[in-house]
């Protein structure tokens, strides 16, 4: 059960990290990024097994980077198309970033134990 609840997680947010890139979100940014970020602590809490800690947080780091790269650049050749991309890397960025602190905290945790 604790499984499926971490599956819809991911799914959720992922679809409403892609949704809001497109969507002006005004009023309603804090109240997204609450979303994202507790969708991202579900995920880490219930979907991320010890073994698959190291590939997810090299992805996460990844996908950190690539979020502080200026893909607006992009909007020069295609109109739009770099803004949308920035956003949807930016959203997904944060709902990785809590699911990265939670799995390394678990990893500090089982090495320490070790």
């Amino acid at each position: 059960m604790a499984n499926k609840i971490g599956q819809w997680a991911f799914l959720v947010g992922l679809a409403l990290a892609v949704v809001f890139a497109f969507v002006k979100a005004g009023s309603w940014t804090g109240i997204v990024t609450l979303v994202l970020v507790i969708a991202g602590l579900v995920v880490g809490f219930l979907n991320i097994t010890e073994k698959e800690t190291t590939p997810f947080l090299v992805a996460a780091i990844a996908l950190m980077a690539t979020s502080a790269a200026n893909l607006e650049v992009i909007n020069d050749l295609v109109p739009n198309v770099g803004t949308w991309l920035q956003g949807i890397v930016g959203n997904i960025a944060v709902l990785a970033a809590p699911a990265a602190v939670v799995v390394a905290l678990k990893a500090i945790k089982s090495l320490a134990q070790n």
